[in-house]
């Protein structure tokens, strides 16, 4: 065991009232990489020790829950190579296979957010990590045998869900390591590097699984793959991450921030934007194979490559822009413009359709995915100021102000967790259309209205000043 004090003033040229004590932090380090005393808020720490530790359990975190996207994602391409492998799935088994990840992802993520502070961000991460080896190994099994039963082949899907409950607990343990001016930036970098796992999945795969294969398809490989990244993940969080004793499941905070209405308003919105990003981006390669075959993937040498990892591109890289500006003109107005452009995204889909054109069509769903991304930043980022505005609403004593951040807190998780069901539901509707009518035109013109009916809810209800928010511009 080391202990380490850092004055308060240690190396900085701020005031002592600068700082969020005065008092120095007195850090000590026990086996199995626990620290006590750990506090971002004190500057003097944070600039002599506490930044160097918190980008380095970051960079790891962020690696980790990548490849958590991956996994949760692989089948969205691995659906579109299956007939090629000698699998003869109906269109609607298909769309079962590419949505339970989704579902079970989404369901994960509940108990992933309260893994941090029973076990320790460290310990969890390695864990959390491992569990991606089981999806992983299986679908590299399943997919090699064309007689592997449905029933088989949908619980193997399940199990992909792990990956999606990675970001709830990497989300939760990020928070803990960084002070609350810089939390903001290291959580939207956490979560854009996970989202882009999924583009890194759509395009990896088709090249690893085509590169010698011949006649026929390695497809097998896009399970196999992953494996070496899982186990260096594993390694580097066993190494160079850390656990925090001061991470503390906050149960008291969640079950109030449920009961507050804006929750369910809020992660509506986020059903909206995030989970049409995940939903959109888990269908993509199946939509492109069934109304442009000929491009469903691209021959480049002896790979393929399929564009659709485009669509995931573009969302996550759009996010962070979304979050900047909601920071400039107000997260609700950006949100409202998000859901604006999805909604005309969605019908000039409908409209292009009929074209026949690849081309329009692939601009149309970039359109659609930029706006969710741009949507999912800017959601996000409304959230501690809607808690923030109900504060000053009901009450300015300090008590309540702290209740109101405990809150925050616990609805960015939950709203993080109920808006991805969107990648269950997005695909679920996409098949009763084609069920239904043999199309997916009822489907995206379903689309175009939910998006009108959030754009007007978040006007009435986070554009226009309301007292129930004490007025405030969210």
């Amino acid at each position: 065991m080391t202990t380490t004090v850092v004055p308060p003033n240690a190396n900085t040229t701020e005031s002592p009232h600068d700082l969020a004590s005065p008092d120095a932090v007195v850090l000590t380090h026990r086996p199995g990489r626990w620290i006590d005393g750990y506090d971002p808020e004190n500057l003097g720490f944070w600039q002599v020790q506490g930044r160097a530790i918190a980008r380095r359990n970051l960079n790891w975190s962020i690696f980790a829950e990548f490849l958590g996207f991956i996994i949760w994602q692989l089948w969205s391409i691995v659906v579109v190579m299956l007939p090629s492998a000698g699998f003869a799935f109906t269109s609607s088994e298909s769309f079962w296979l590419i949505s339970l990840p989704s579902l079970v992802g989404a369901t994960m993520r509940f108990p992933y957010t309260f893994m941090v502070a029973r076990f320790g961000g460290r310990n969890w991460t390695i864990v959390s990590a491992g569990l991606l080896l089981i999806p992983a190994v299986l679908l590299g099994i399943v997919v090699s045998n064309p007689d592997t039963p449905f029933g088989v082949m949908l619980l193997v899907a399940a199990l992909a869900g792990f990956g999606g409950g990675n970001f709830a607990s990497s989300m939760a343990n990020i928070t803990y390591f960084f002070p609350q001016r810089e939390k903001g930036f290291a959580l939207g970098l956490n979560a854009a590097g996970g989202n882009i796992g999924t583009a890194v999945a759509q395009f990896a795969v088709p090249i690893a699984v085509t590169i010698g294969a011949g006649a026929t398809l390695n497809i097998a490989l896009a399970g196999w793959m992953w494996i070496p990244l899982i186990l260096l993940a594993m390694w580097g969080a066993w190494r160079y991450m850390d656990n925090l004793s001061n991470a503390k499941a906050d149960v008291a905070g969640s079950a109030a921030a449920l009961r507050e209405p804006h929750l369910w308003l809020l992660a509506l919105l986020y059903i909206g934007t995030f989970g049409s990003f995940i939903g959109f981006a888990s269908v993509f390669p199946k939509l492109i194979a069934d109304q442009f075959p000929a491009f469903s993937t691209l021959q480049v040498g002896q790979a393929a490559i399929s564009l659709a990892f485009l669509g995931a591109l573009v969302g996550s890289v759009a996010r962070p822009f979304g979050g900047r500006l909601a920071d400039r003109f107000g997260g609700a107005r950006v949100t409202v413009a998000a859901f604006g452009t999805m909604a005309l995204g969605a019908l000039a889909l409908v409209w292009a359709l009929p074209l026949q054109s690849f081309w329009v069509f692939l601009g149309c769903f970039l359109v659609l995915f930029a706006a969710t991304g741009v949507g999912n930043g800017s959601t996000y980022r409304m959230i501690p100021n809607v808690f923030a505005a109900r504060g000053l609403a009901i009450a300015a004593d300090a008590s309540t102000s702290a209740s109101r951040q405990r809150k925050a807190a616990a609805a960015l998780g939950l709203i993080s967790a109920i808006g991805a069901y969107g990648g269950f539901v997005i695909p679920q509707i996409l098949n009763a259309s084609q069920l239904a009518t043999g199309a997916y035109v009822a489907a995206f013109y379903g689309f175009v209205g939910a998006y009108v009916v959030l754009l007007a809810l978040t006007v009435f209800v986070y554009v226009l000043p309301r007292r129930s928010l004490a007025g405030q511009r969210i």
